[in-house]
């Protein structure tokens, strides 16, 4: 269909794939915990566009360009791994406020909610977590080309369709996050400490997330 090869196999795999954890889901699903349904789609919002870039990226060939120069792959890494520490000190340090002020009783004045959401930034955020991640390109290139039918006469459109269908799964998948975030919301406004409790985790998990990132390699 369209040049792509074994359908099946690719959604299975594409499944899988979506559901596995990562920065990206983690920071829409923290959005839509602290800042509201809406925020959680401007977030999403970022990474649909990050990965579209990505996936543009790799199917230009610019994939093949990183995982061949050691450099340019280091400098990118390196880069990525830099912001996820810079986004997991924030967190850390607003989670450290939330332990000082755990006794005391949360009430936002009207319209903070949103000039908390205008400061974050969450879809420059959410993009820019997207964007600079290498591993991503080198597994987007590597694993749609495997459902690439290289006899099809235009393969831009079997990168298409299957770039489609990963952002169809991947807009159900942090939908049901965003959902489950706004759920969070209520209980995080009401306990301090469950709040603080949680940055603190998306925090340390991010910083993980930089480790890894840092420590990757293009074998």
């Amino acid at each position: 269909m369209l040049g792509v090869t074994d359908l099946p196999t690719y959604l299975a795999g594409l499944v899988l794939i979506i559901l596995l954890p990562g920065p990206n889901s983690l920071y829409v699903l923290s959005v839509a915990a602290r800042r509201g349904t809406r925020a959680g789609y401007v977030a999403a919002s970022g990474v649909w566009c990050g990965d579209t870039v990505l996936m543009t990226l790799s199917a230009a060939g610019v994939a093949s360009l990183l995982q061949a120069n050691a450099l340019l792959f280091g400098i990118v890494k390196y880069a990525g791994a830099g912001y996820l520490t810079w986004l997991a000190v924030g967190m850390l340090r607003a989670a450290w406020s939330m332990w000082r002020s755990r006794g005391e009783r949360a009430a936002e004045a009207p319209g903070g909610a949103a000039a908390g959401v205008a400061a974050e930034r969450p879809f420059r955020r959410a993009f820019l977590i997207s964007l600079f991640n290498p591993k991503a390109i080198l597994f987007f290139v590597a694993f749609f080309v495997q459902f690439v039918d290289p006899a099809y006469q235009y393969p831009a459109l079997s990168f298409v369709v299957l770039g489609g269908l990963a952002q169809a799964a991947s807009v159900l998948y942090l939908t049901l996050l965003i959902l489950a975030g706004t759920h969070l919301a209520a209980a995080f406004r009401r306990r301090r400490r469950l709040s603080a409790t949680a940055t603190s985790a998306a925090g340390a998990l991010f910083l993980g997330f930089a480790v890894k990132l840092s420590l990757s390699s293009t074998a």
